[in-house]
């Protein structure tokens, strides 16, 4: 698949502005129990939206304990939490596309503060579809290639019902149709693999480049305010970020 340096490029760039691992262990926490209750039920044999939500968590380093604690407590009676999940889409500056998905307990609040961050830095919220067809969901497995051998680990991707390999420098970059990401990961974990990443994403099937330098420190800061903001779980986009490998 065409394209695939440059979303490594945007996921290490992503993972470096995401903060601290305690705020990615609250958000991934909330993704777990917002699938238990939406998914139906705790079990994620039965559900598979938990299913994958367990191997982005672990994926990020979440210890067993913390998922099984938050799966518990989110399937328990006393629990009153409830988060909805709203989508929005717009473009940053120079027109590139931006999805912003977000699991809130107040959708004004939510909503207010997703317009506020694009009006501030150069770009507009849009209607909802008005860049999502620039993006394909997939899985997206990231595994560190050193030490690896590239044909025998792509014999073991495909084997485990992978759609795609890509040998990107140091990464391993594996994708799958959304509906198999749980499975693979799981058959890759059993085969001995460990991931730096593992999600569920949206990727881009056309890339925009921003020629100033003005225009680029705007979106840089859009995307690091959009993914420090507690609402927000996943920020995707189609920049064409050479130096973001760099940084």
């Amino acid at each position: 698949m065409s394209g695939h340096s440059k979303w490594n490029n945007i996921k290490r760039k992503k993972e470096k502005t995401d903060g601290a691992k305690a705020k990615i262990f609250t958000k991934i926490g909330r993704e777990l129990a917002v699938a238990v209750k939406e998914g139906g039920g705790p079990d994620p044999a039965s559900n598979s939206k938990l299913k994958d939500c367990i191997a982005k968590a672990k994926a990020n380093n979440v210890p067993n304990d913390n998922i099984d604690r938050i799966i518990k407590k989110a399937a328990g009676e006393g629990n009153s939490e409830k988060y909805e999940s709203i989508t929005y889409e717009g473009y940053g500056p120079c027109g590139i596309a931006v999805i912003v998905e977000t699991l809130t307990d107040n959708r004004n609040r939510t909503a207010g503060a997703v317009r506020h961050y694009f009006d501030k830095f150069g770009g507009n919220l849009g209607t909802n579809g008005c860049v999502s067809f620039l993006f394909t969901q997939k899985g997206v497995i990231d595994i560190e290639s050193e030490g690896l051998e590239e044909d025998k680990v792509m014999e073991d991707c495909l084997e485990a019902g992978a759609t795609d390999f890509q040998a990107d420098g140091d990464v391993f970059e594996i994708y799958t149709e959304p509906e198999d990401f749980s499975g693979v990961c799981e058959d890759l974990e059993q085969k001995g693999y460990t991931f730096l990443s593992a999600d569920v994403a949206m990727v881009p099937s056309t890339y925009t480049a921003i020629p100033d330098e003005e225009s680029a420190v705007k979106m840089q800061k859009l995307l690091d305010i959009l993914e420090d903001d507690d609402d927000v779980q996943n920020v995707w986009h189609n920049w064409d970020n050479p130096d973001s490998d760099e940084e």
